[in-house]
């Protein structure tokens, strides 16, 4: 067998595993899809109460918050019907950046917070993403309504919420950060749910 026969058959075997990579990858897309999909709806269910949801992706306008990026929202549906809208924020912590994820009822109430990623310190402000937070769990229930504006901030600042131990700009950056989240919501629930507020 001669070079040129020779590099033909090894182009040929070459274009061959590329194509049959390149068809696998297509095949398998849907389901990677699917996965990712998955994955996402149950971060949202871990700030809702228990259920089953369908979820309608938001597009946020006027993202940027007085002391936080809103990143993203979700609707939230039970039966077709709005039942809470979960954003995502993202706040500069002490170690660096910290998101959350907020979840918001038809009511304006919170009904769930947990932390998605952060760069705290360990066993200070990293406490704030301990699994069921009770830091976090304190908060669940408020809103605007029940929560003047002024205490939205630390009893140290002069509002109603404690701080976790040896974490205050940890602490201060999430206050703020959740009641960001629930004046957006408050200010923007139409365009969000489609319904006035509070309804």
């Amino acid at each position: 067998m001669n070079r040129t026969a020779s590099a033909i058959i090894l182009l040929a075997v070459a274009g061959l595993g590329i194509g049959l990579t390149w068809l696998a990858q297509q095949q398998a897309l849907p389901l990677v899809e699917e996965q990712r999909a998955a994955i996402e709806n149950r971060r949202l269910l871990d700030v809702l109460p228990p259920g089953q949801y369908e979820s309608r992706p938001l597009l946020l306008e006027a993202a940027q918050q007085p002391d936080s990026l809103l990143l993203g929202g979700t609707l939230m549906l039970q039966g077709g019907q709005p039942t809470a809208v979960v954003l995502q924020s993202r706040t500069q912590g002490y170690g660096g950046p910290l998101e959350l994820m907020i979840g918001i009822g038809m009511n304006g109430r919170l009904l769930g917070i947990k932390t998605l990623s952060h760069s705290e310190t360990p066993g200070l402000g990293a406490k704030i993403a301990d699994q069921g937070s009770p830091w976090l769990q304190h908060f669940l229930g408020k809103s605007r309504a029940d929560t003047p504006d002024a205490d939205w901030n630390l009893k140290k600042d002069g509002g109603q919420f404690d701080q976790i131990a040896g974490a205050t700009i940890t602490s201060r950056a999430a206050t703020h950060a959740i009641h960001d989240a629930l004046r957006y919501f408050d200010e923007h629930q139409a365009q969000l749910t489609g319904k006035t507020a509070h309804e």
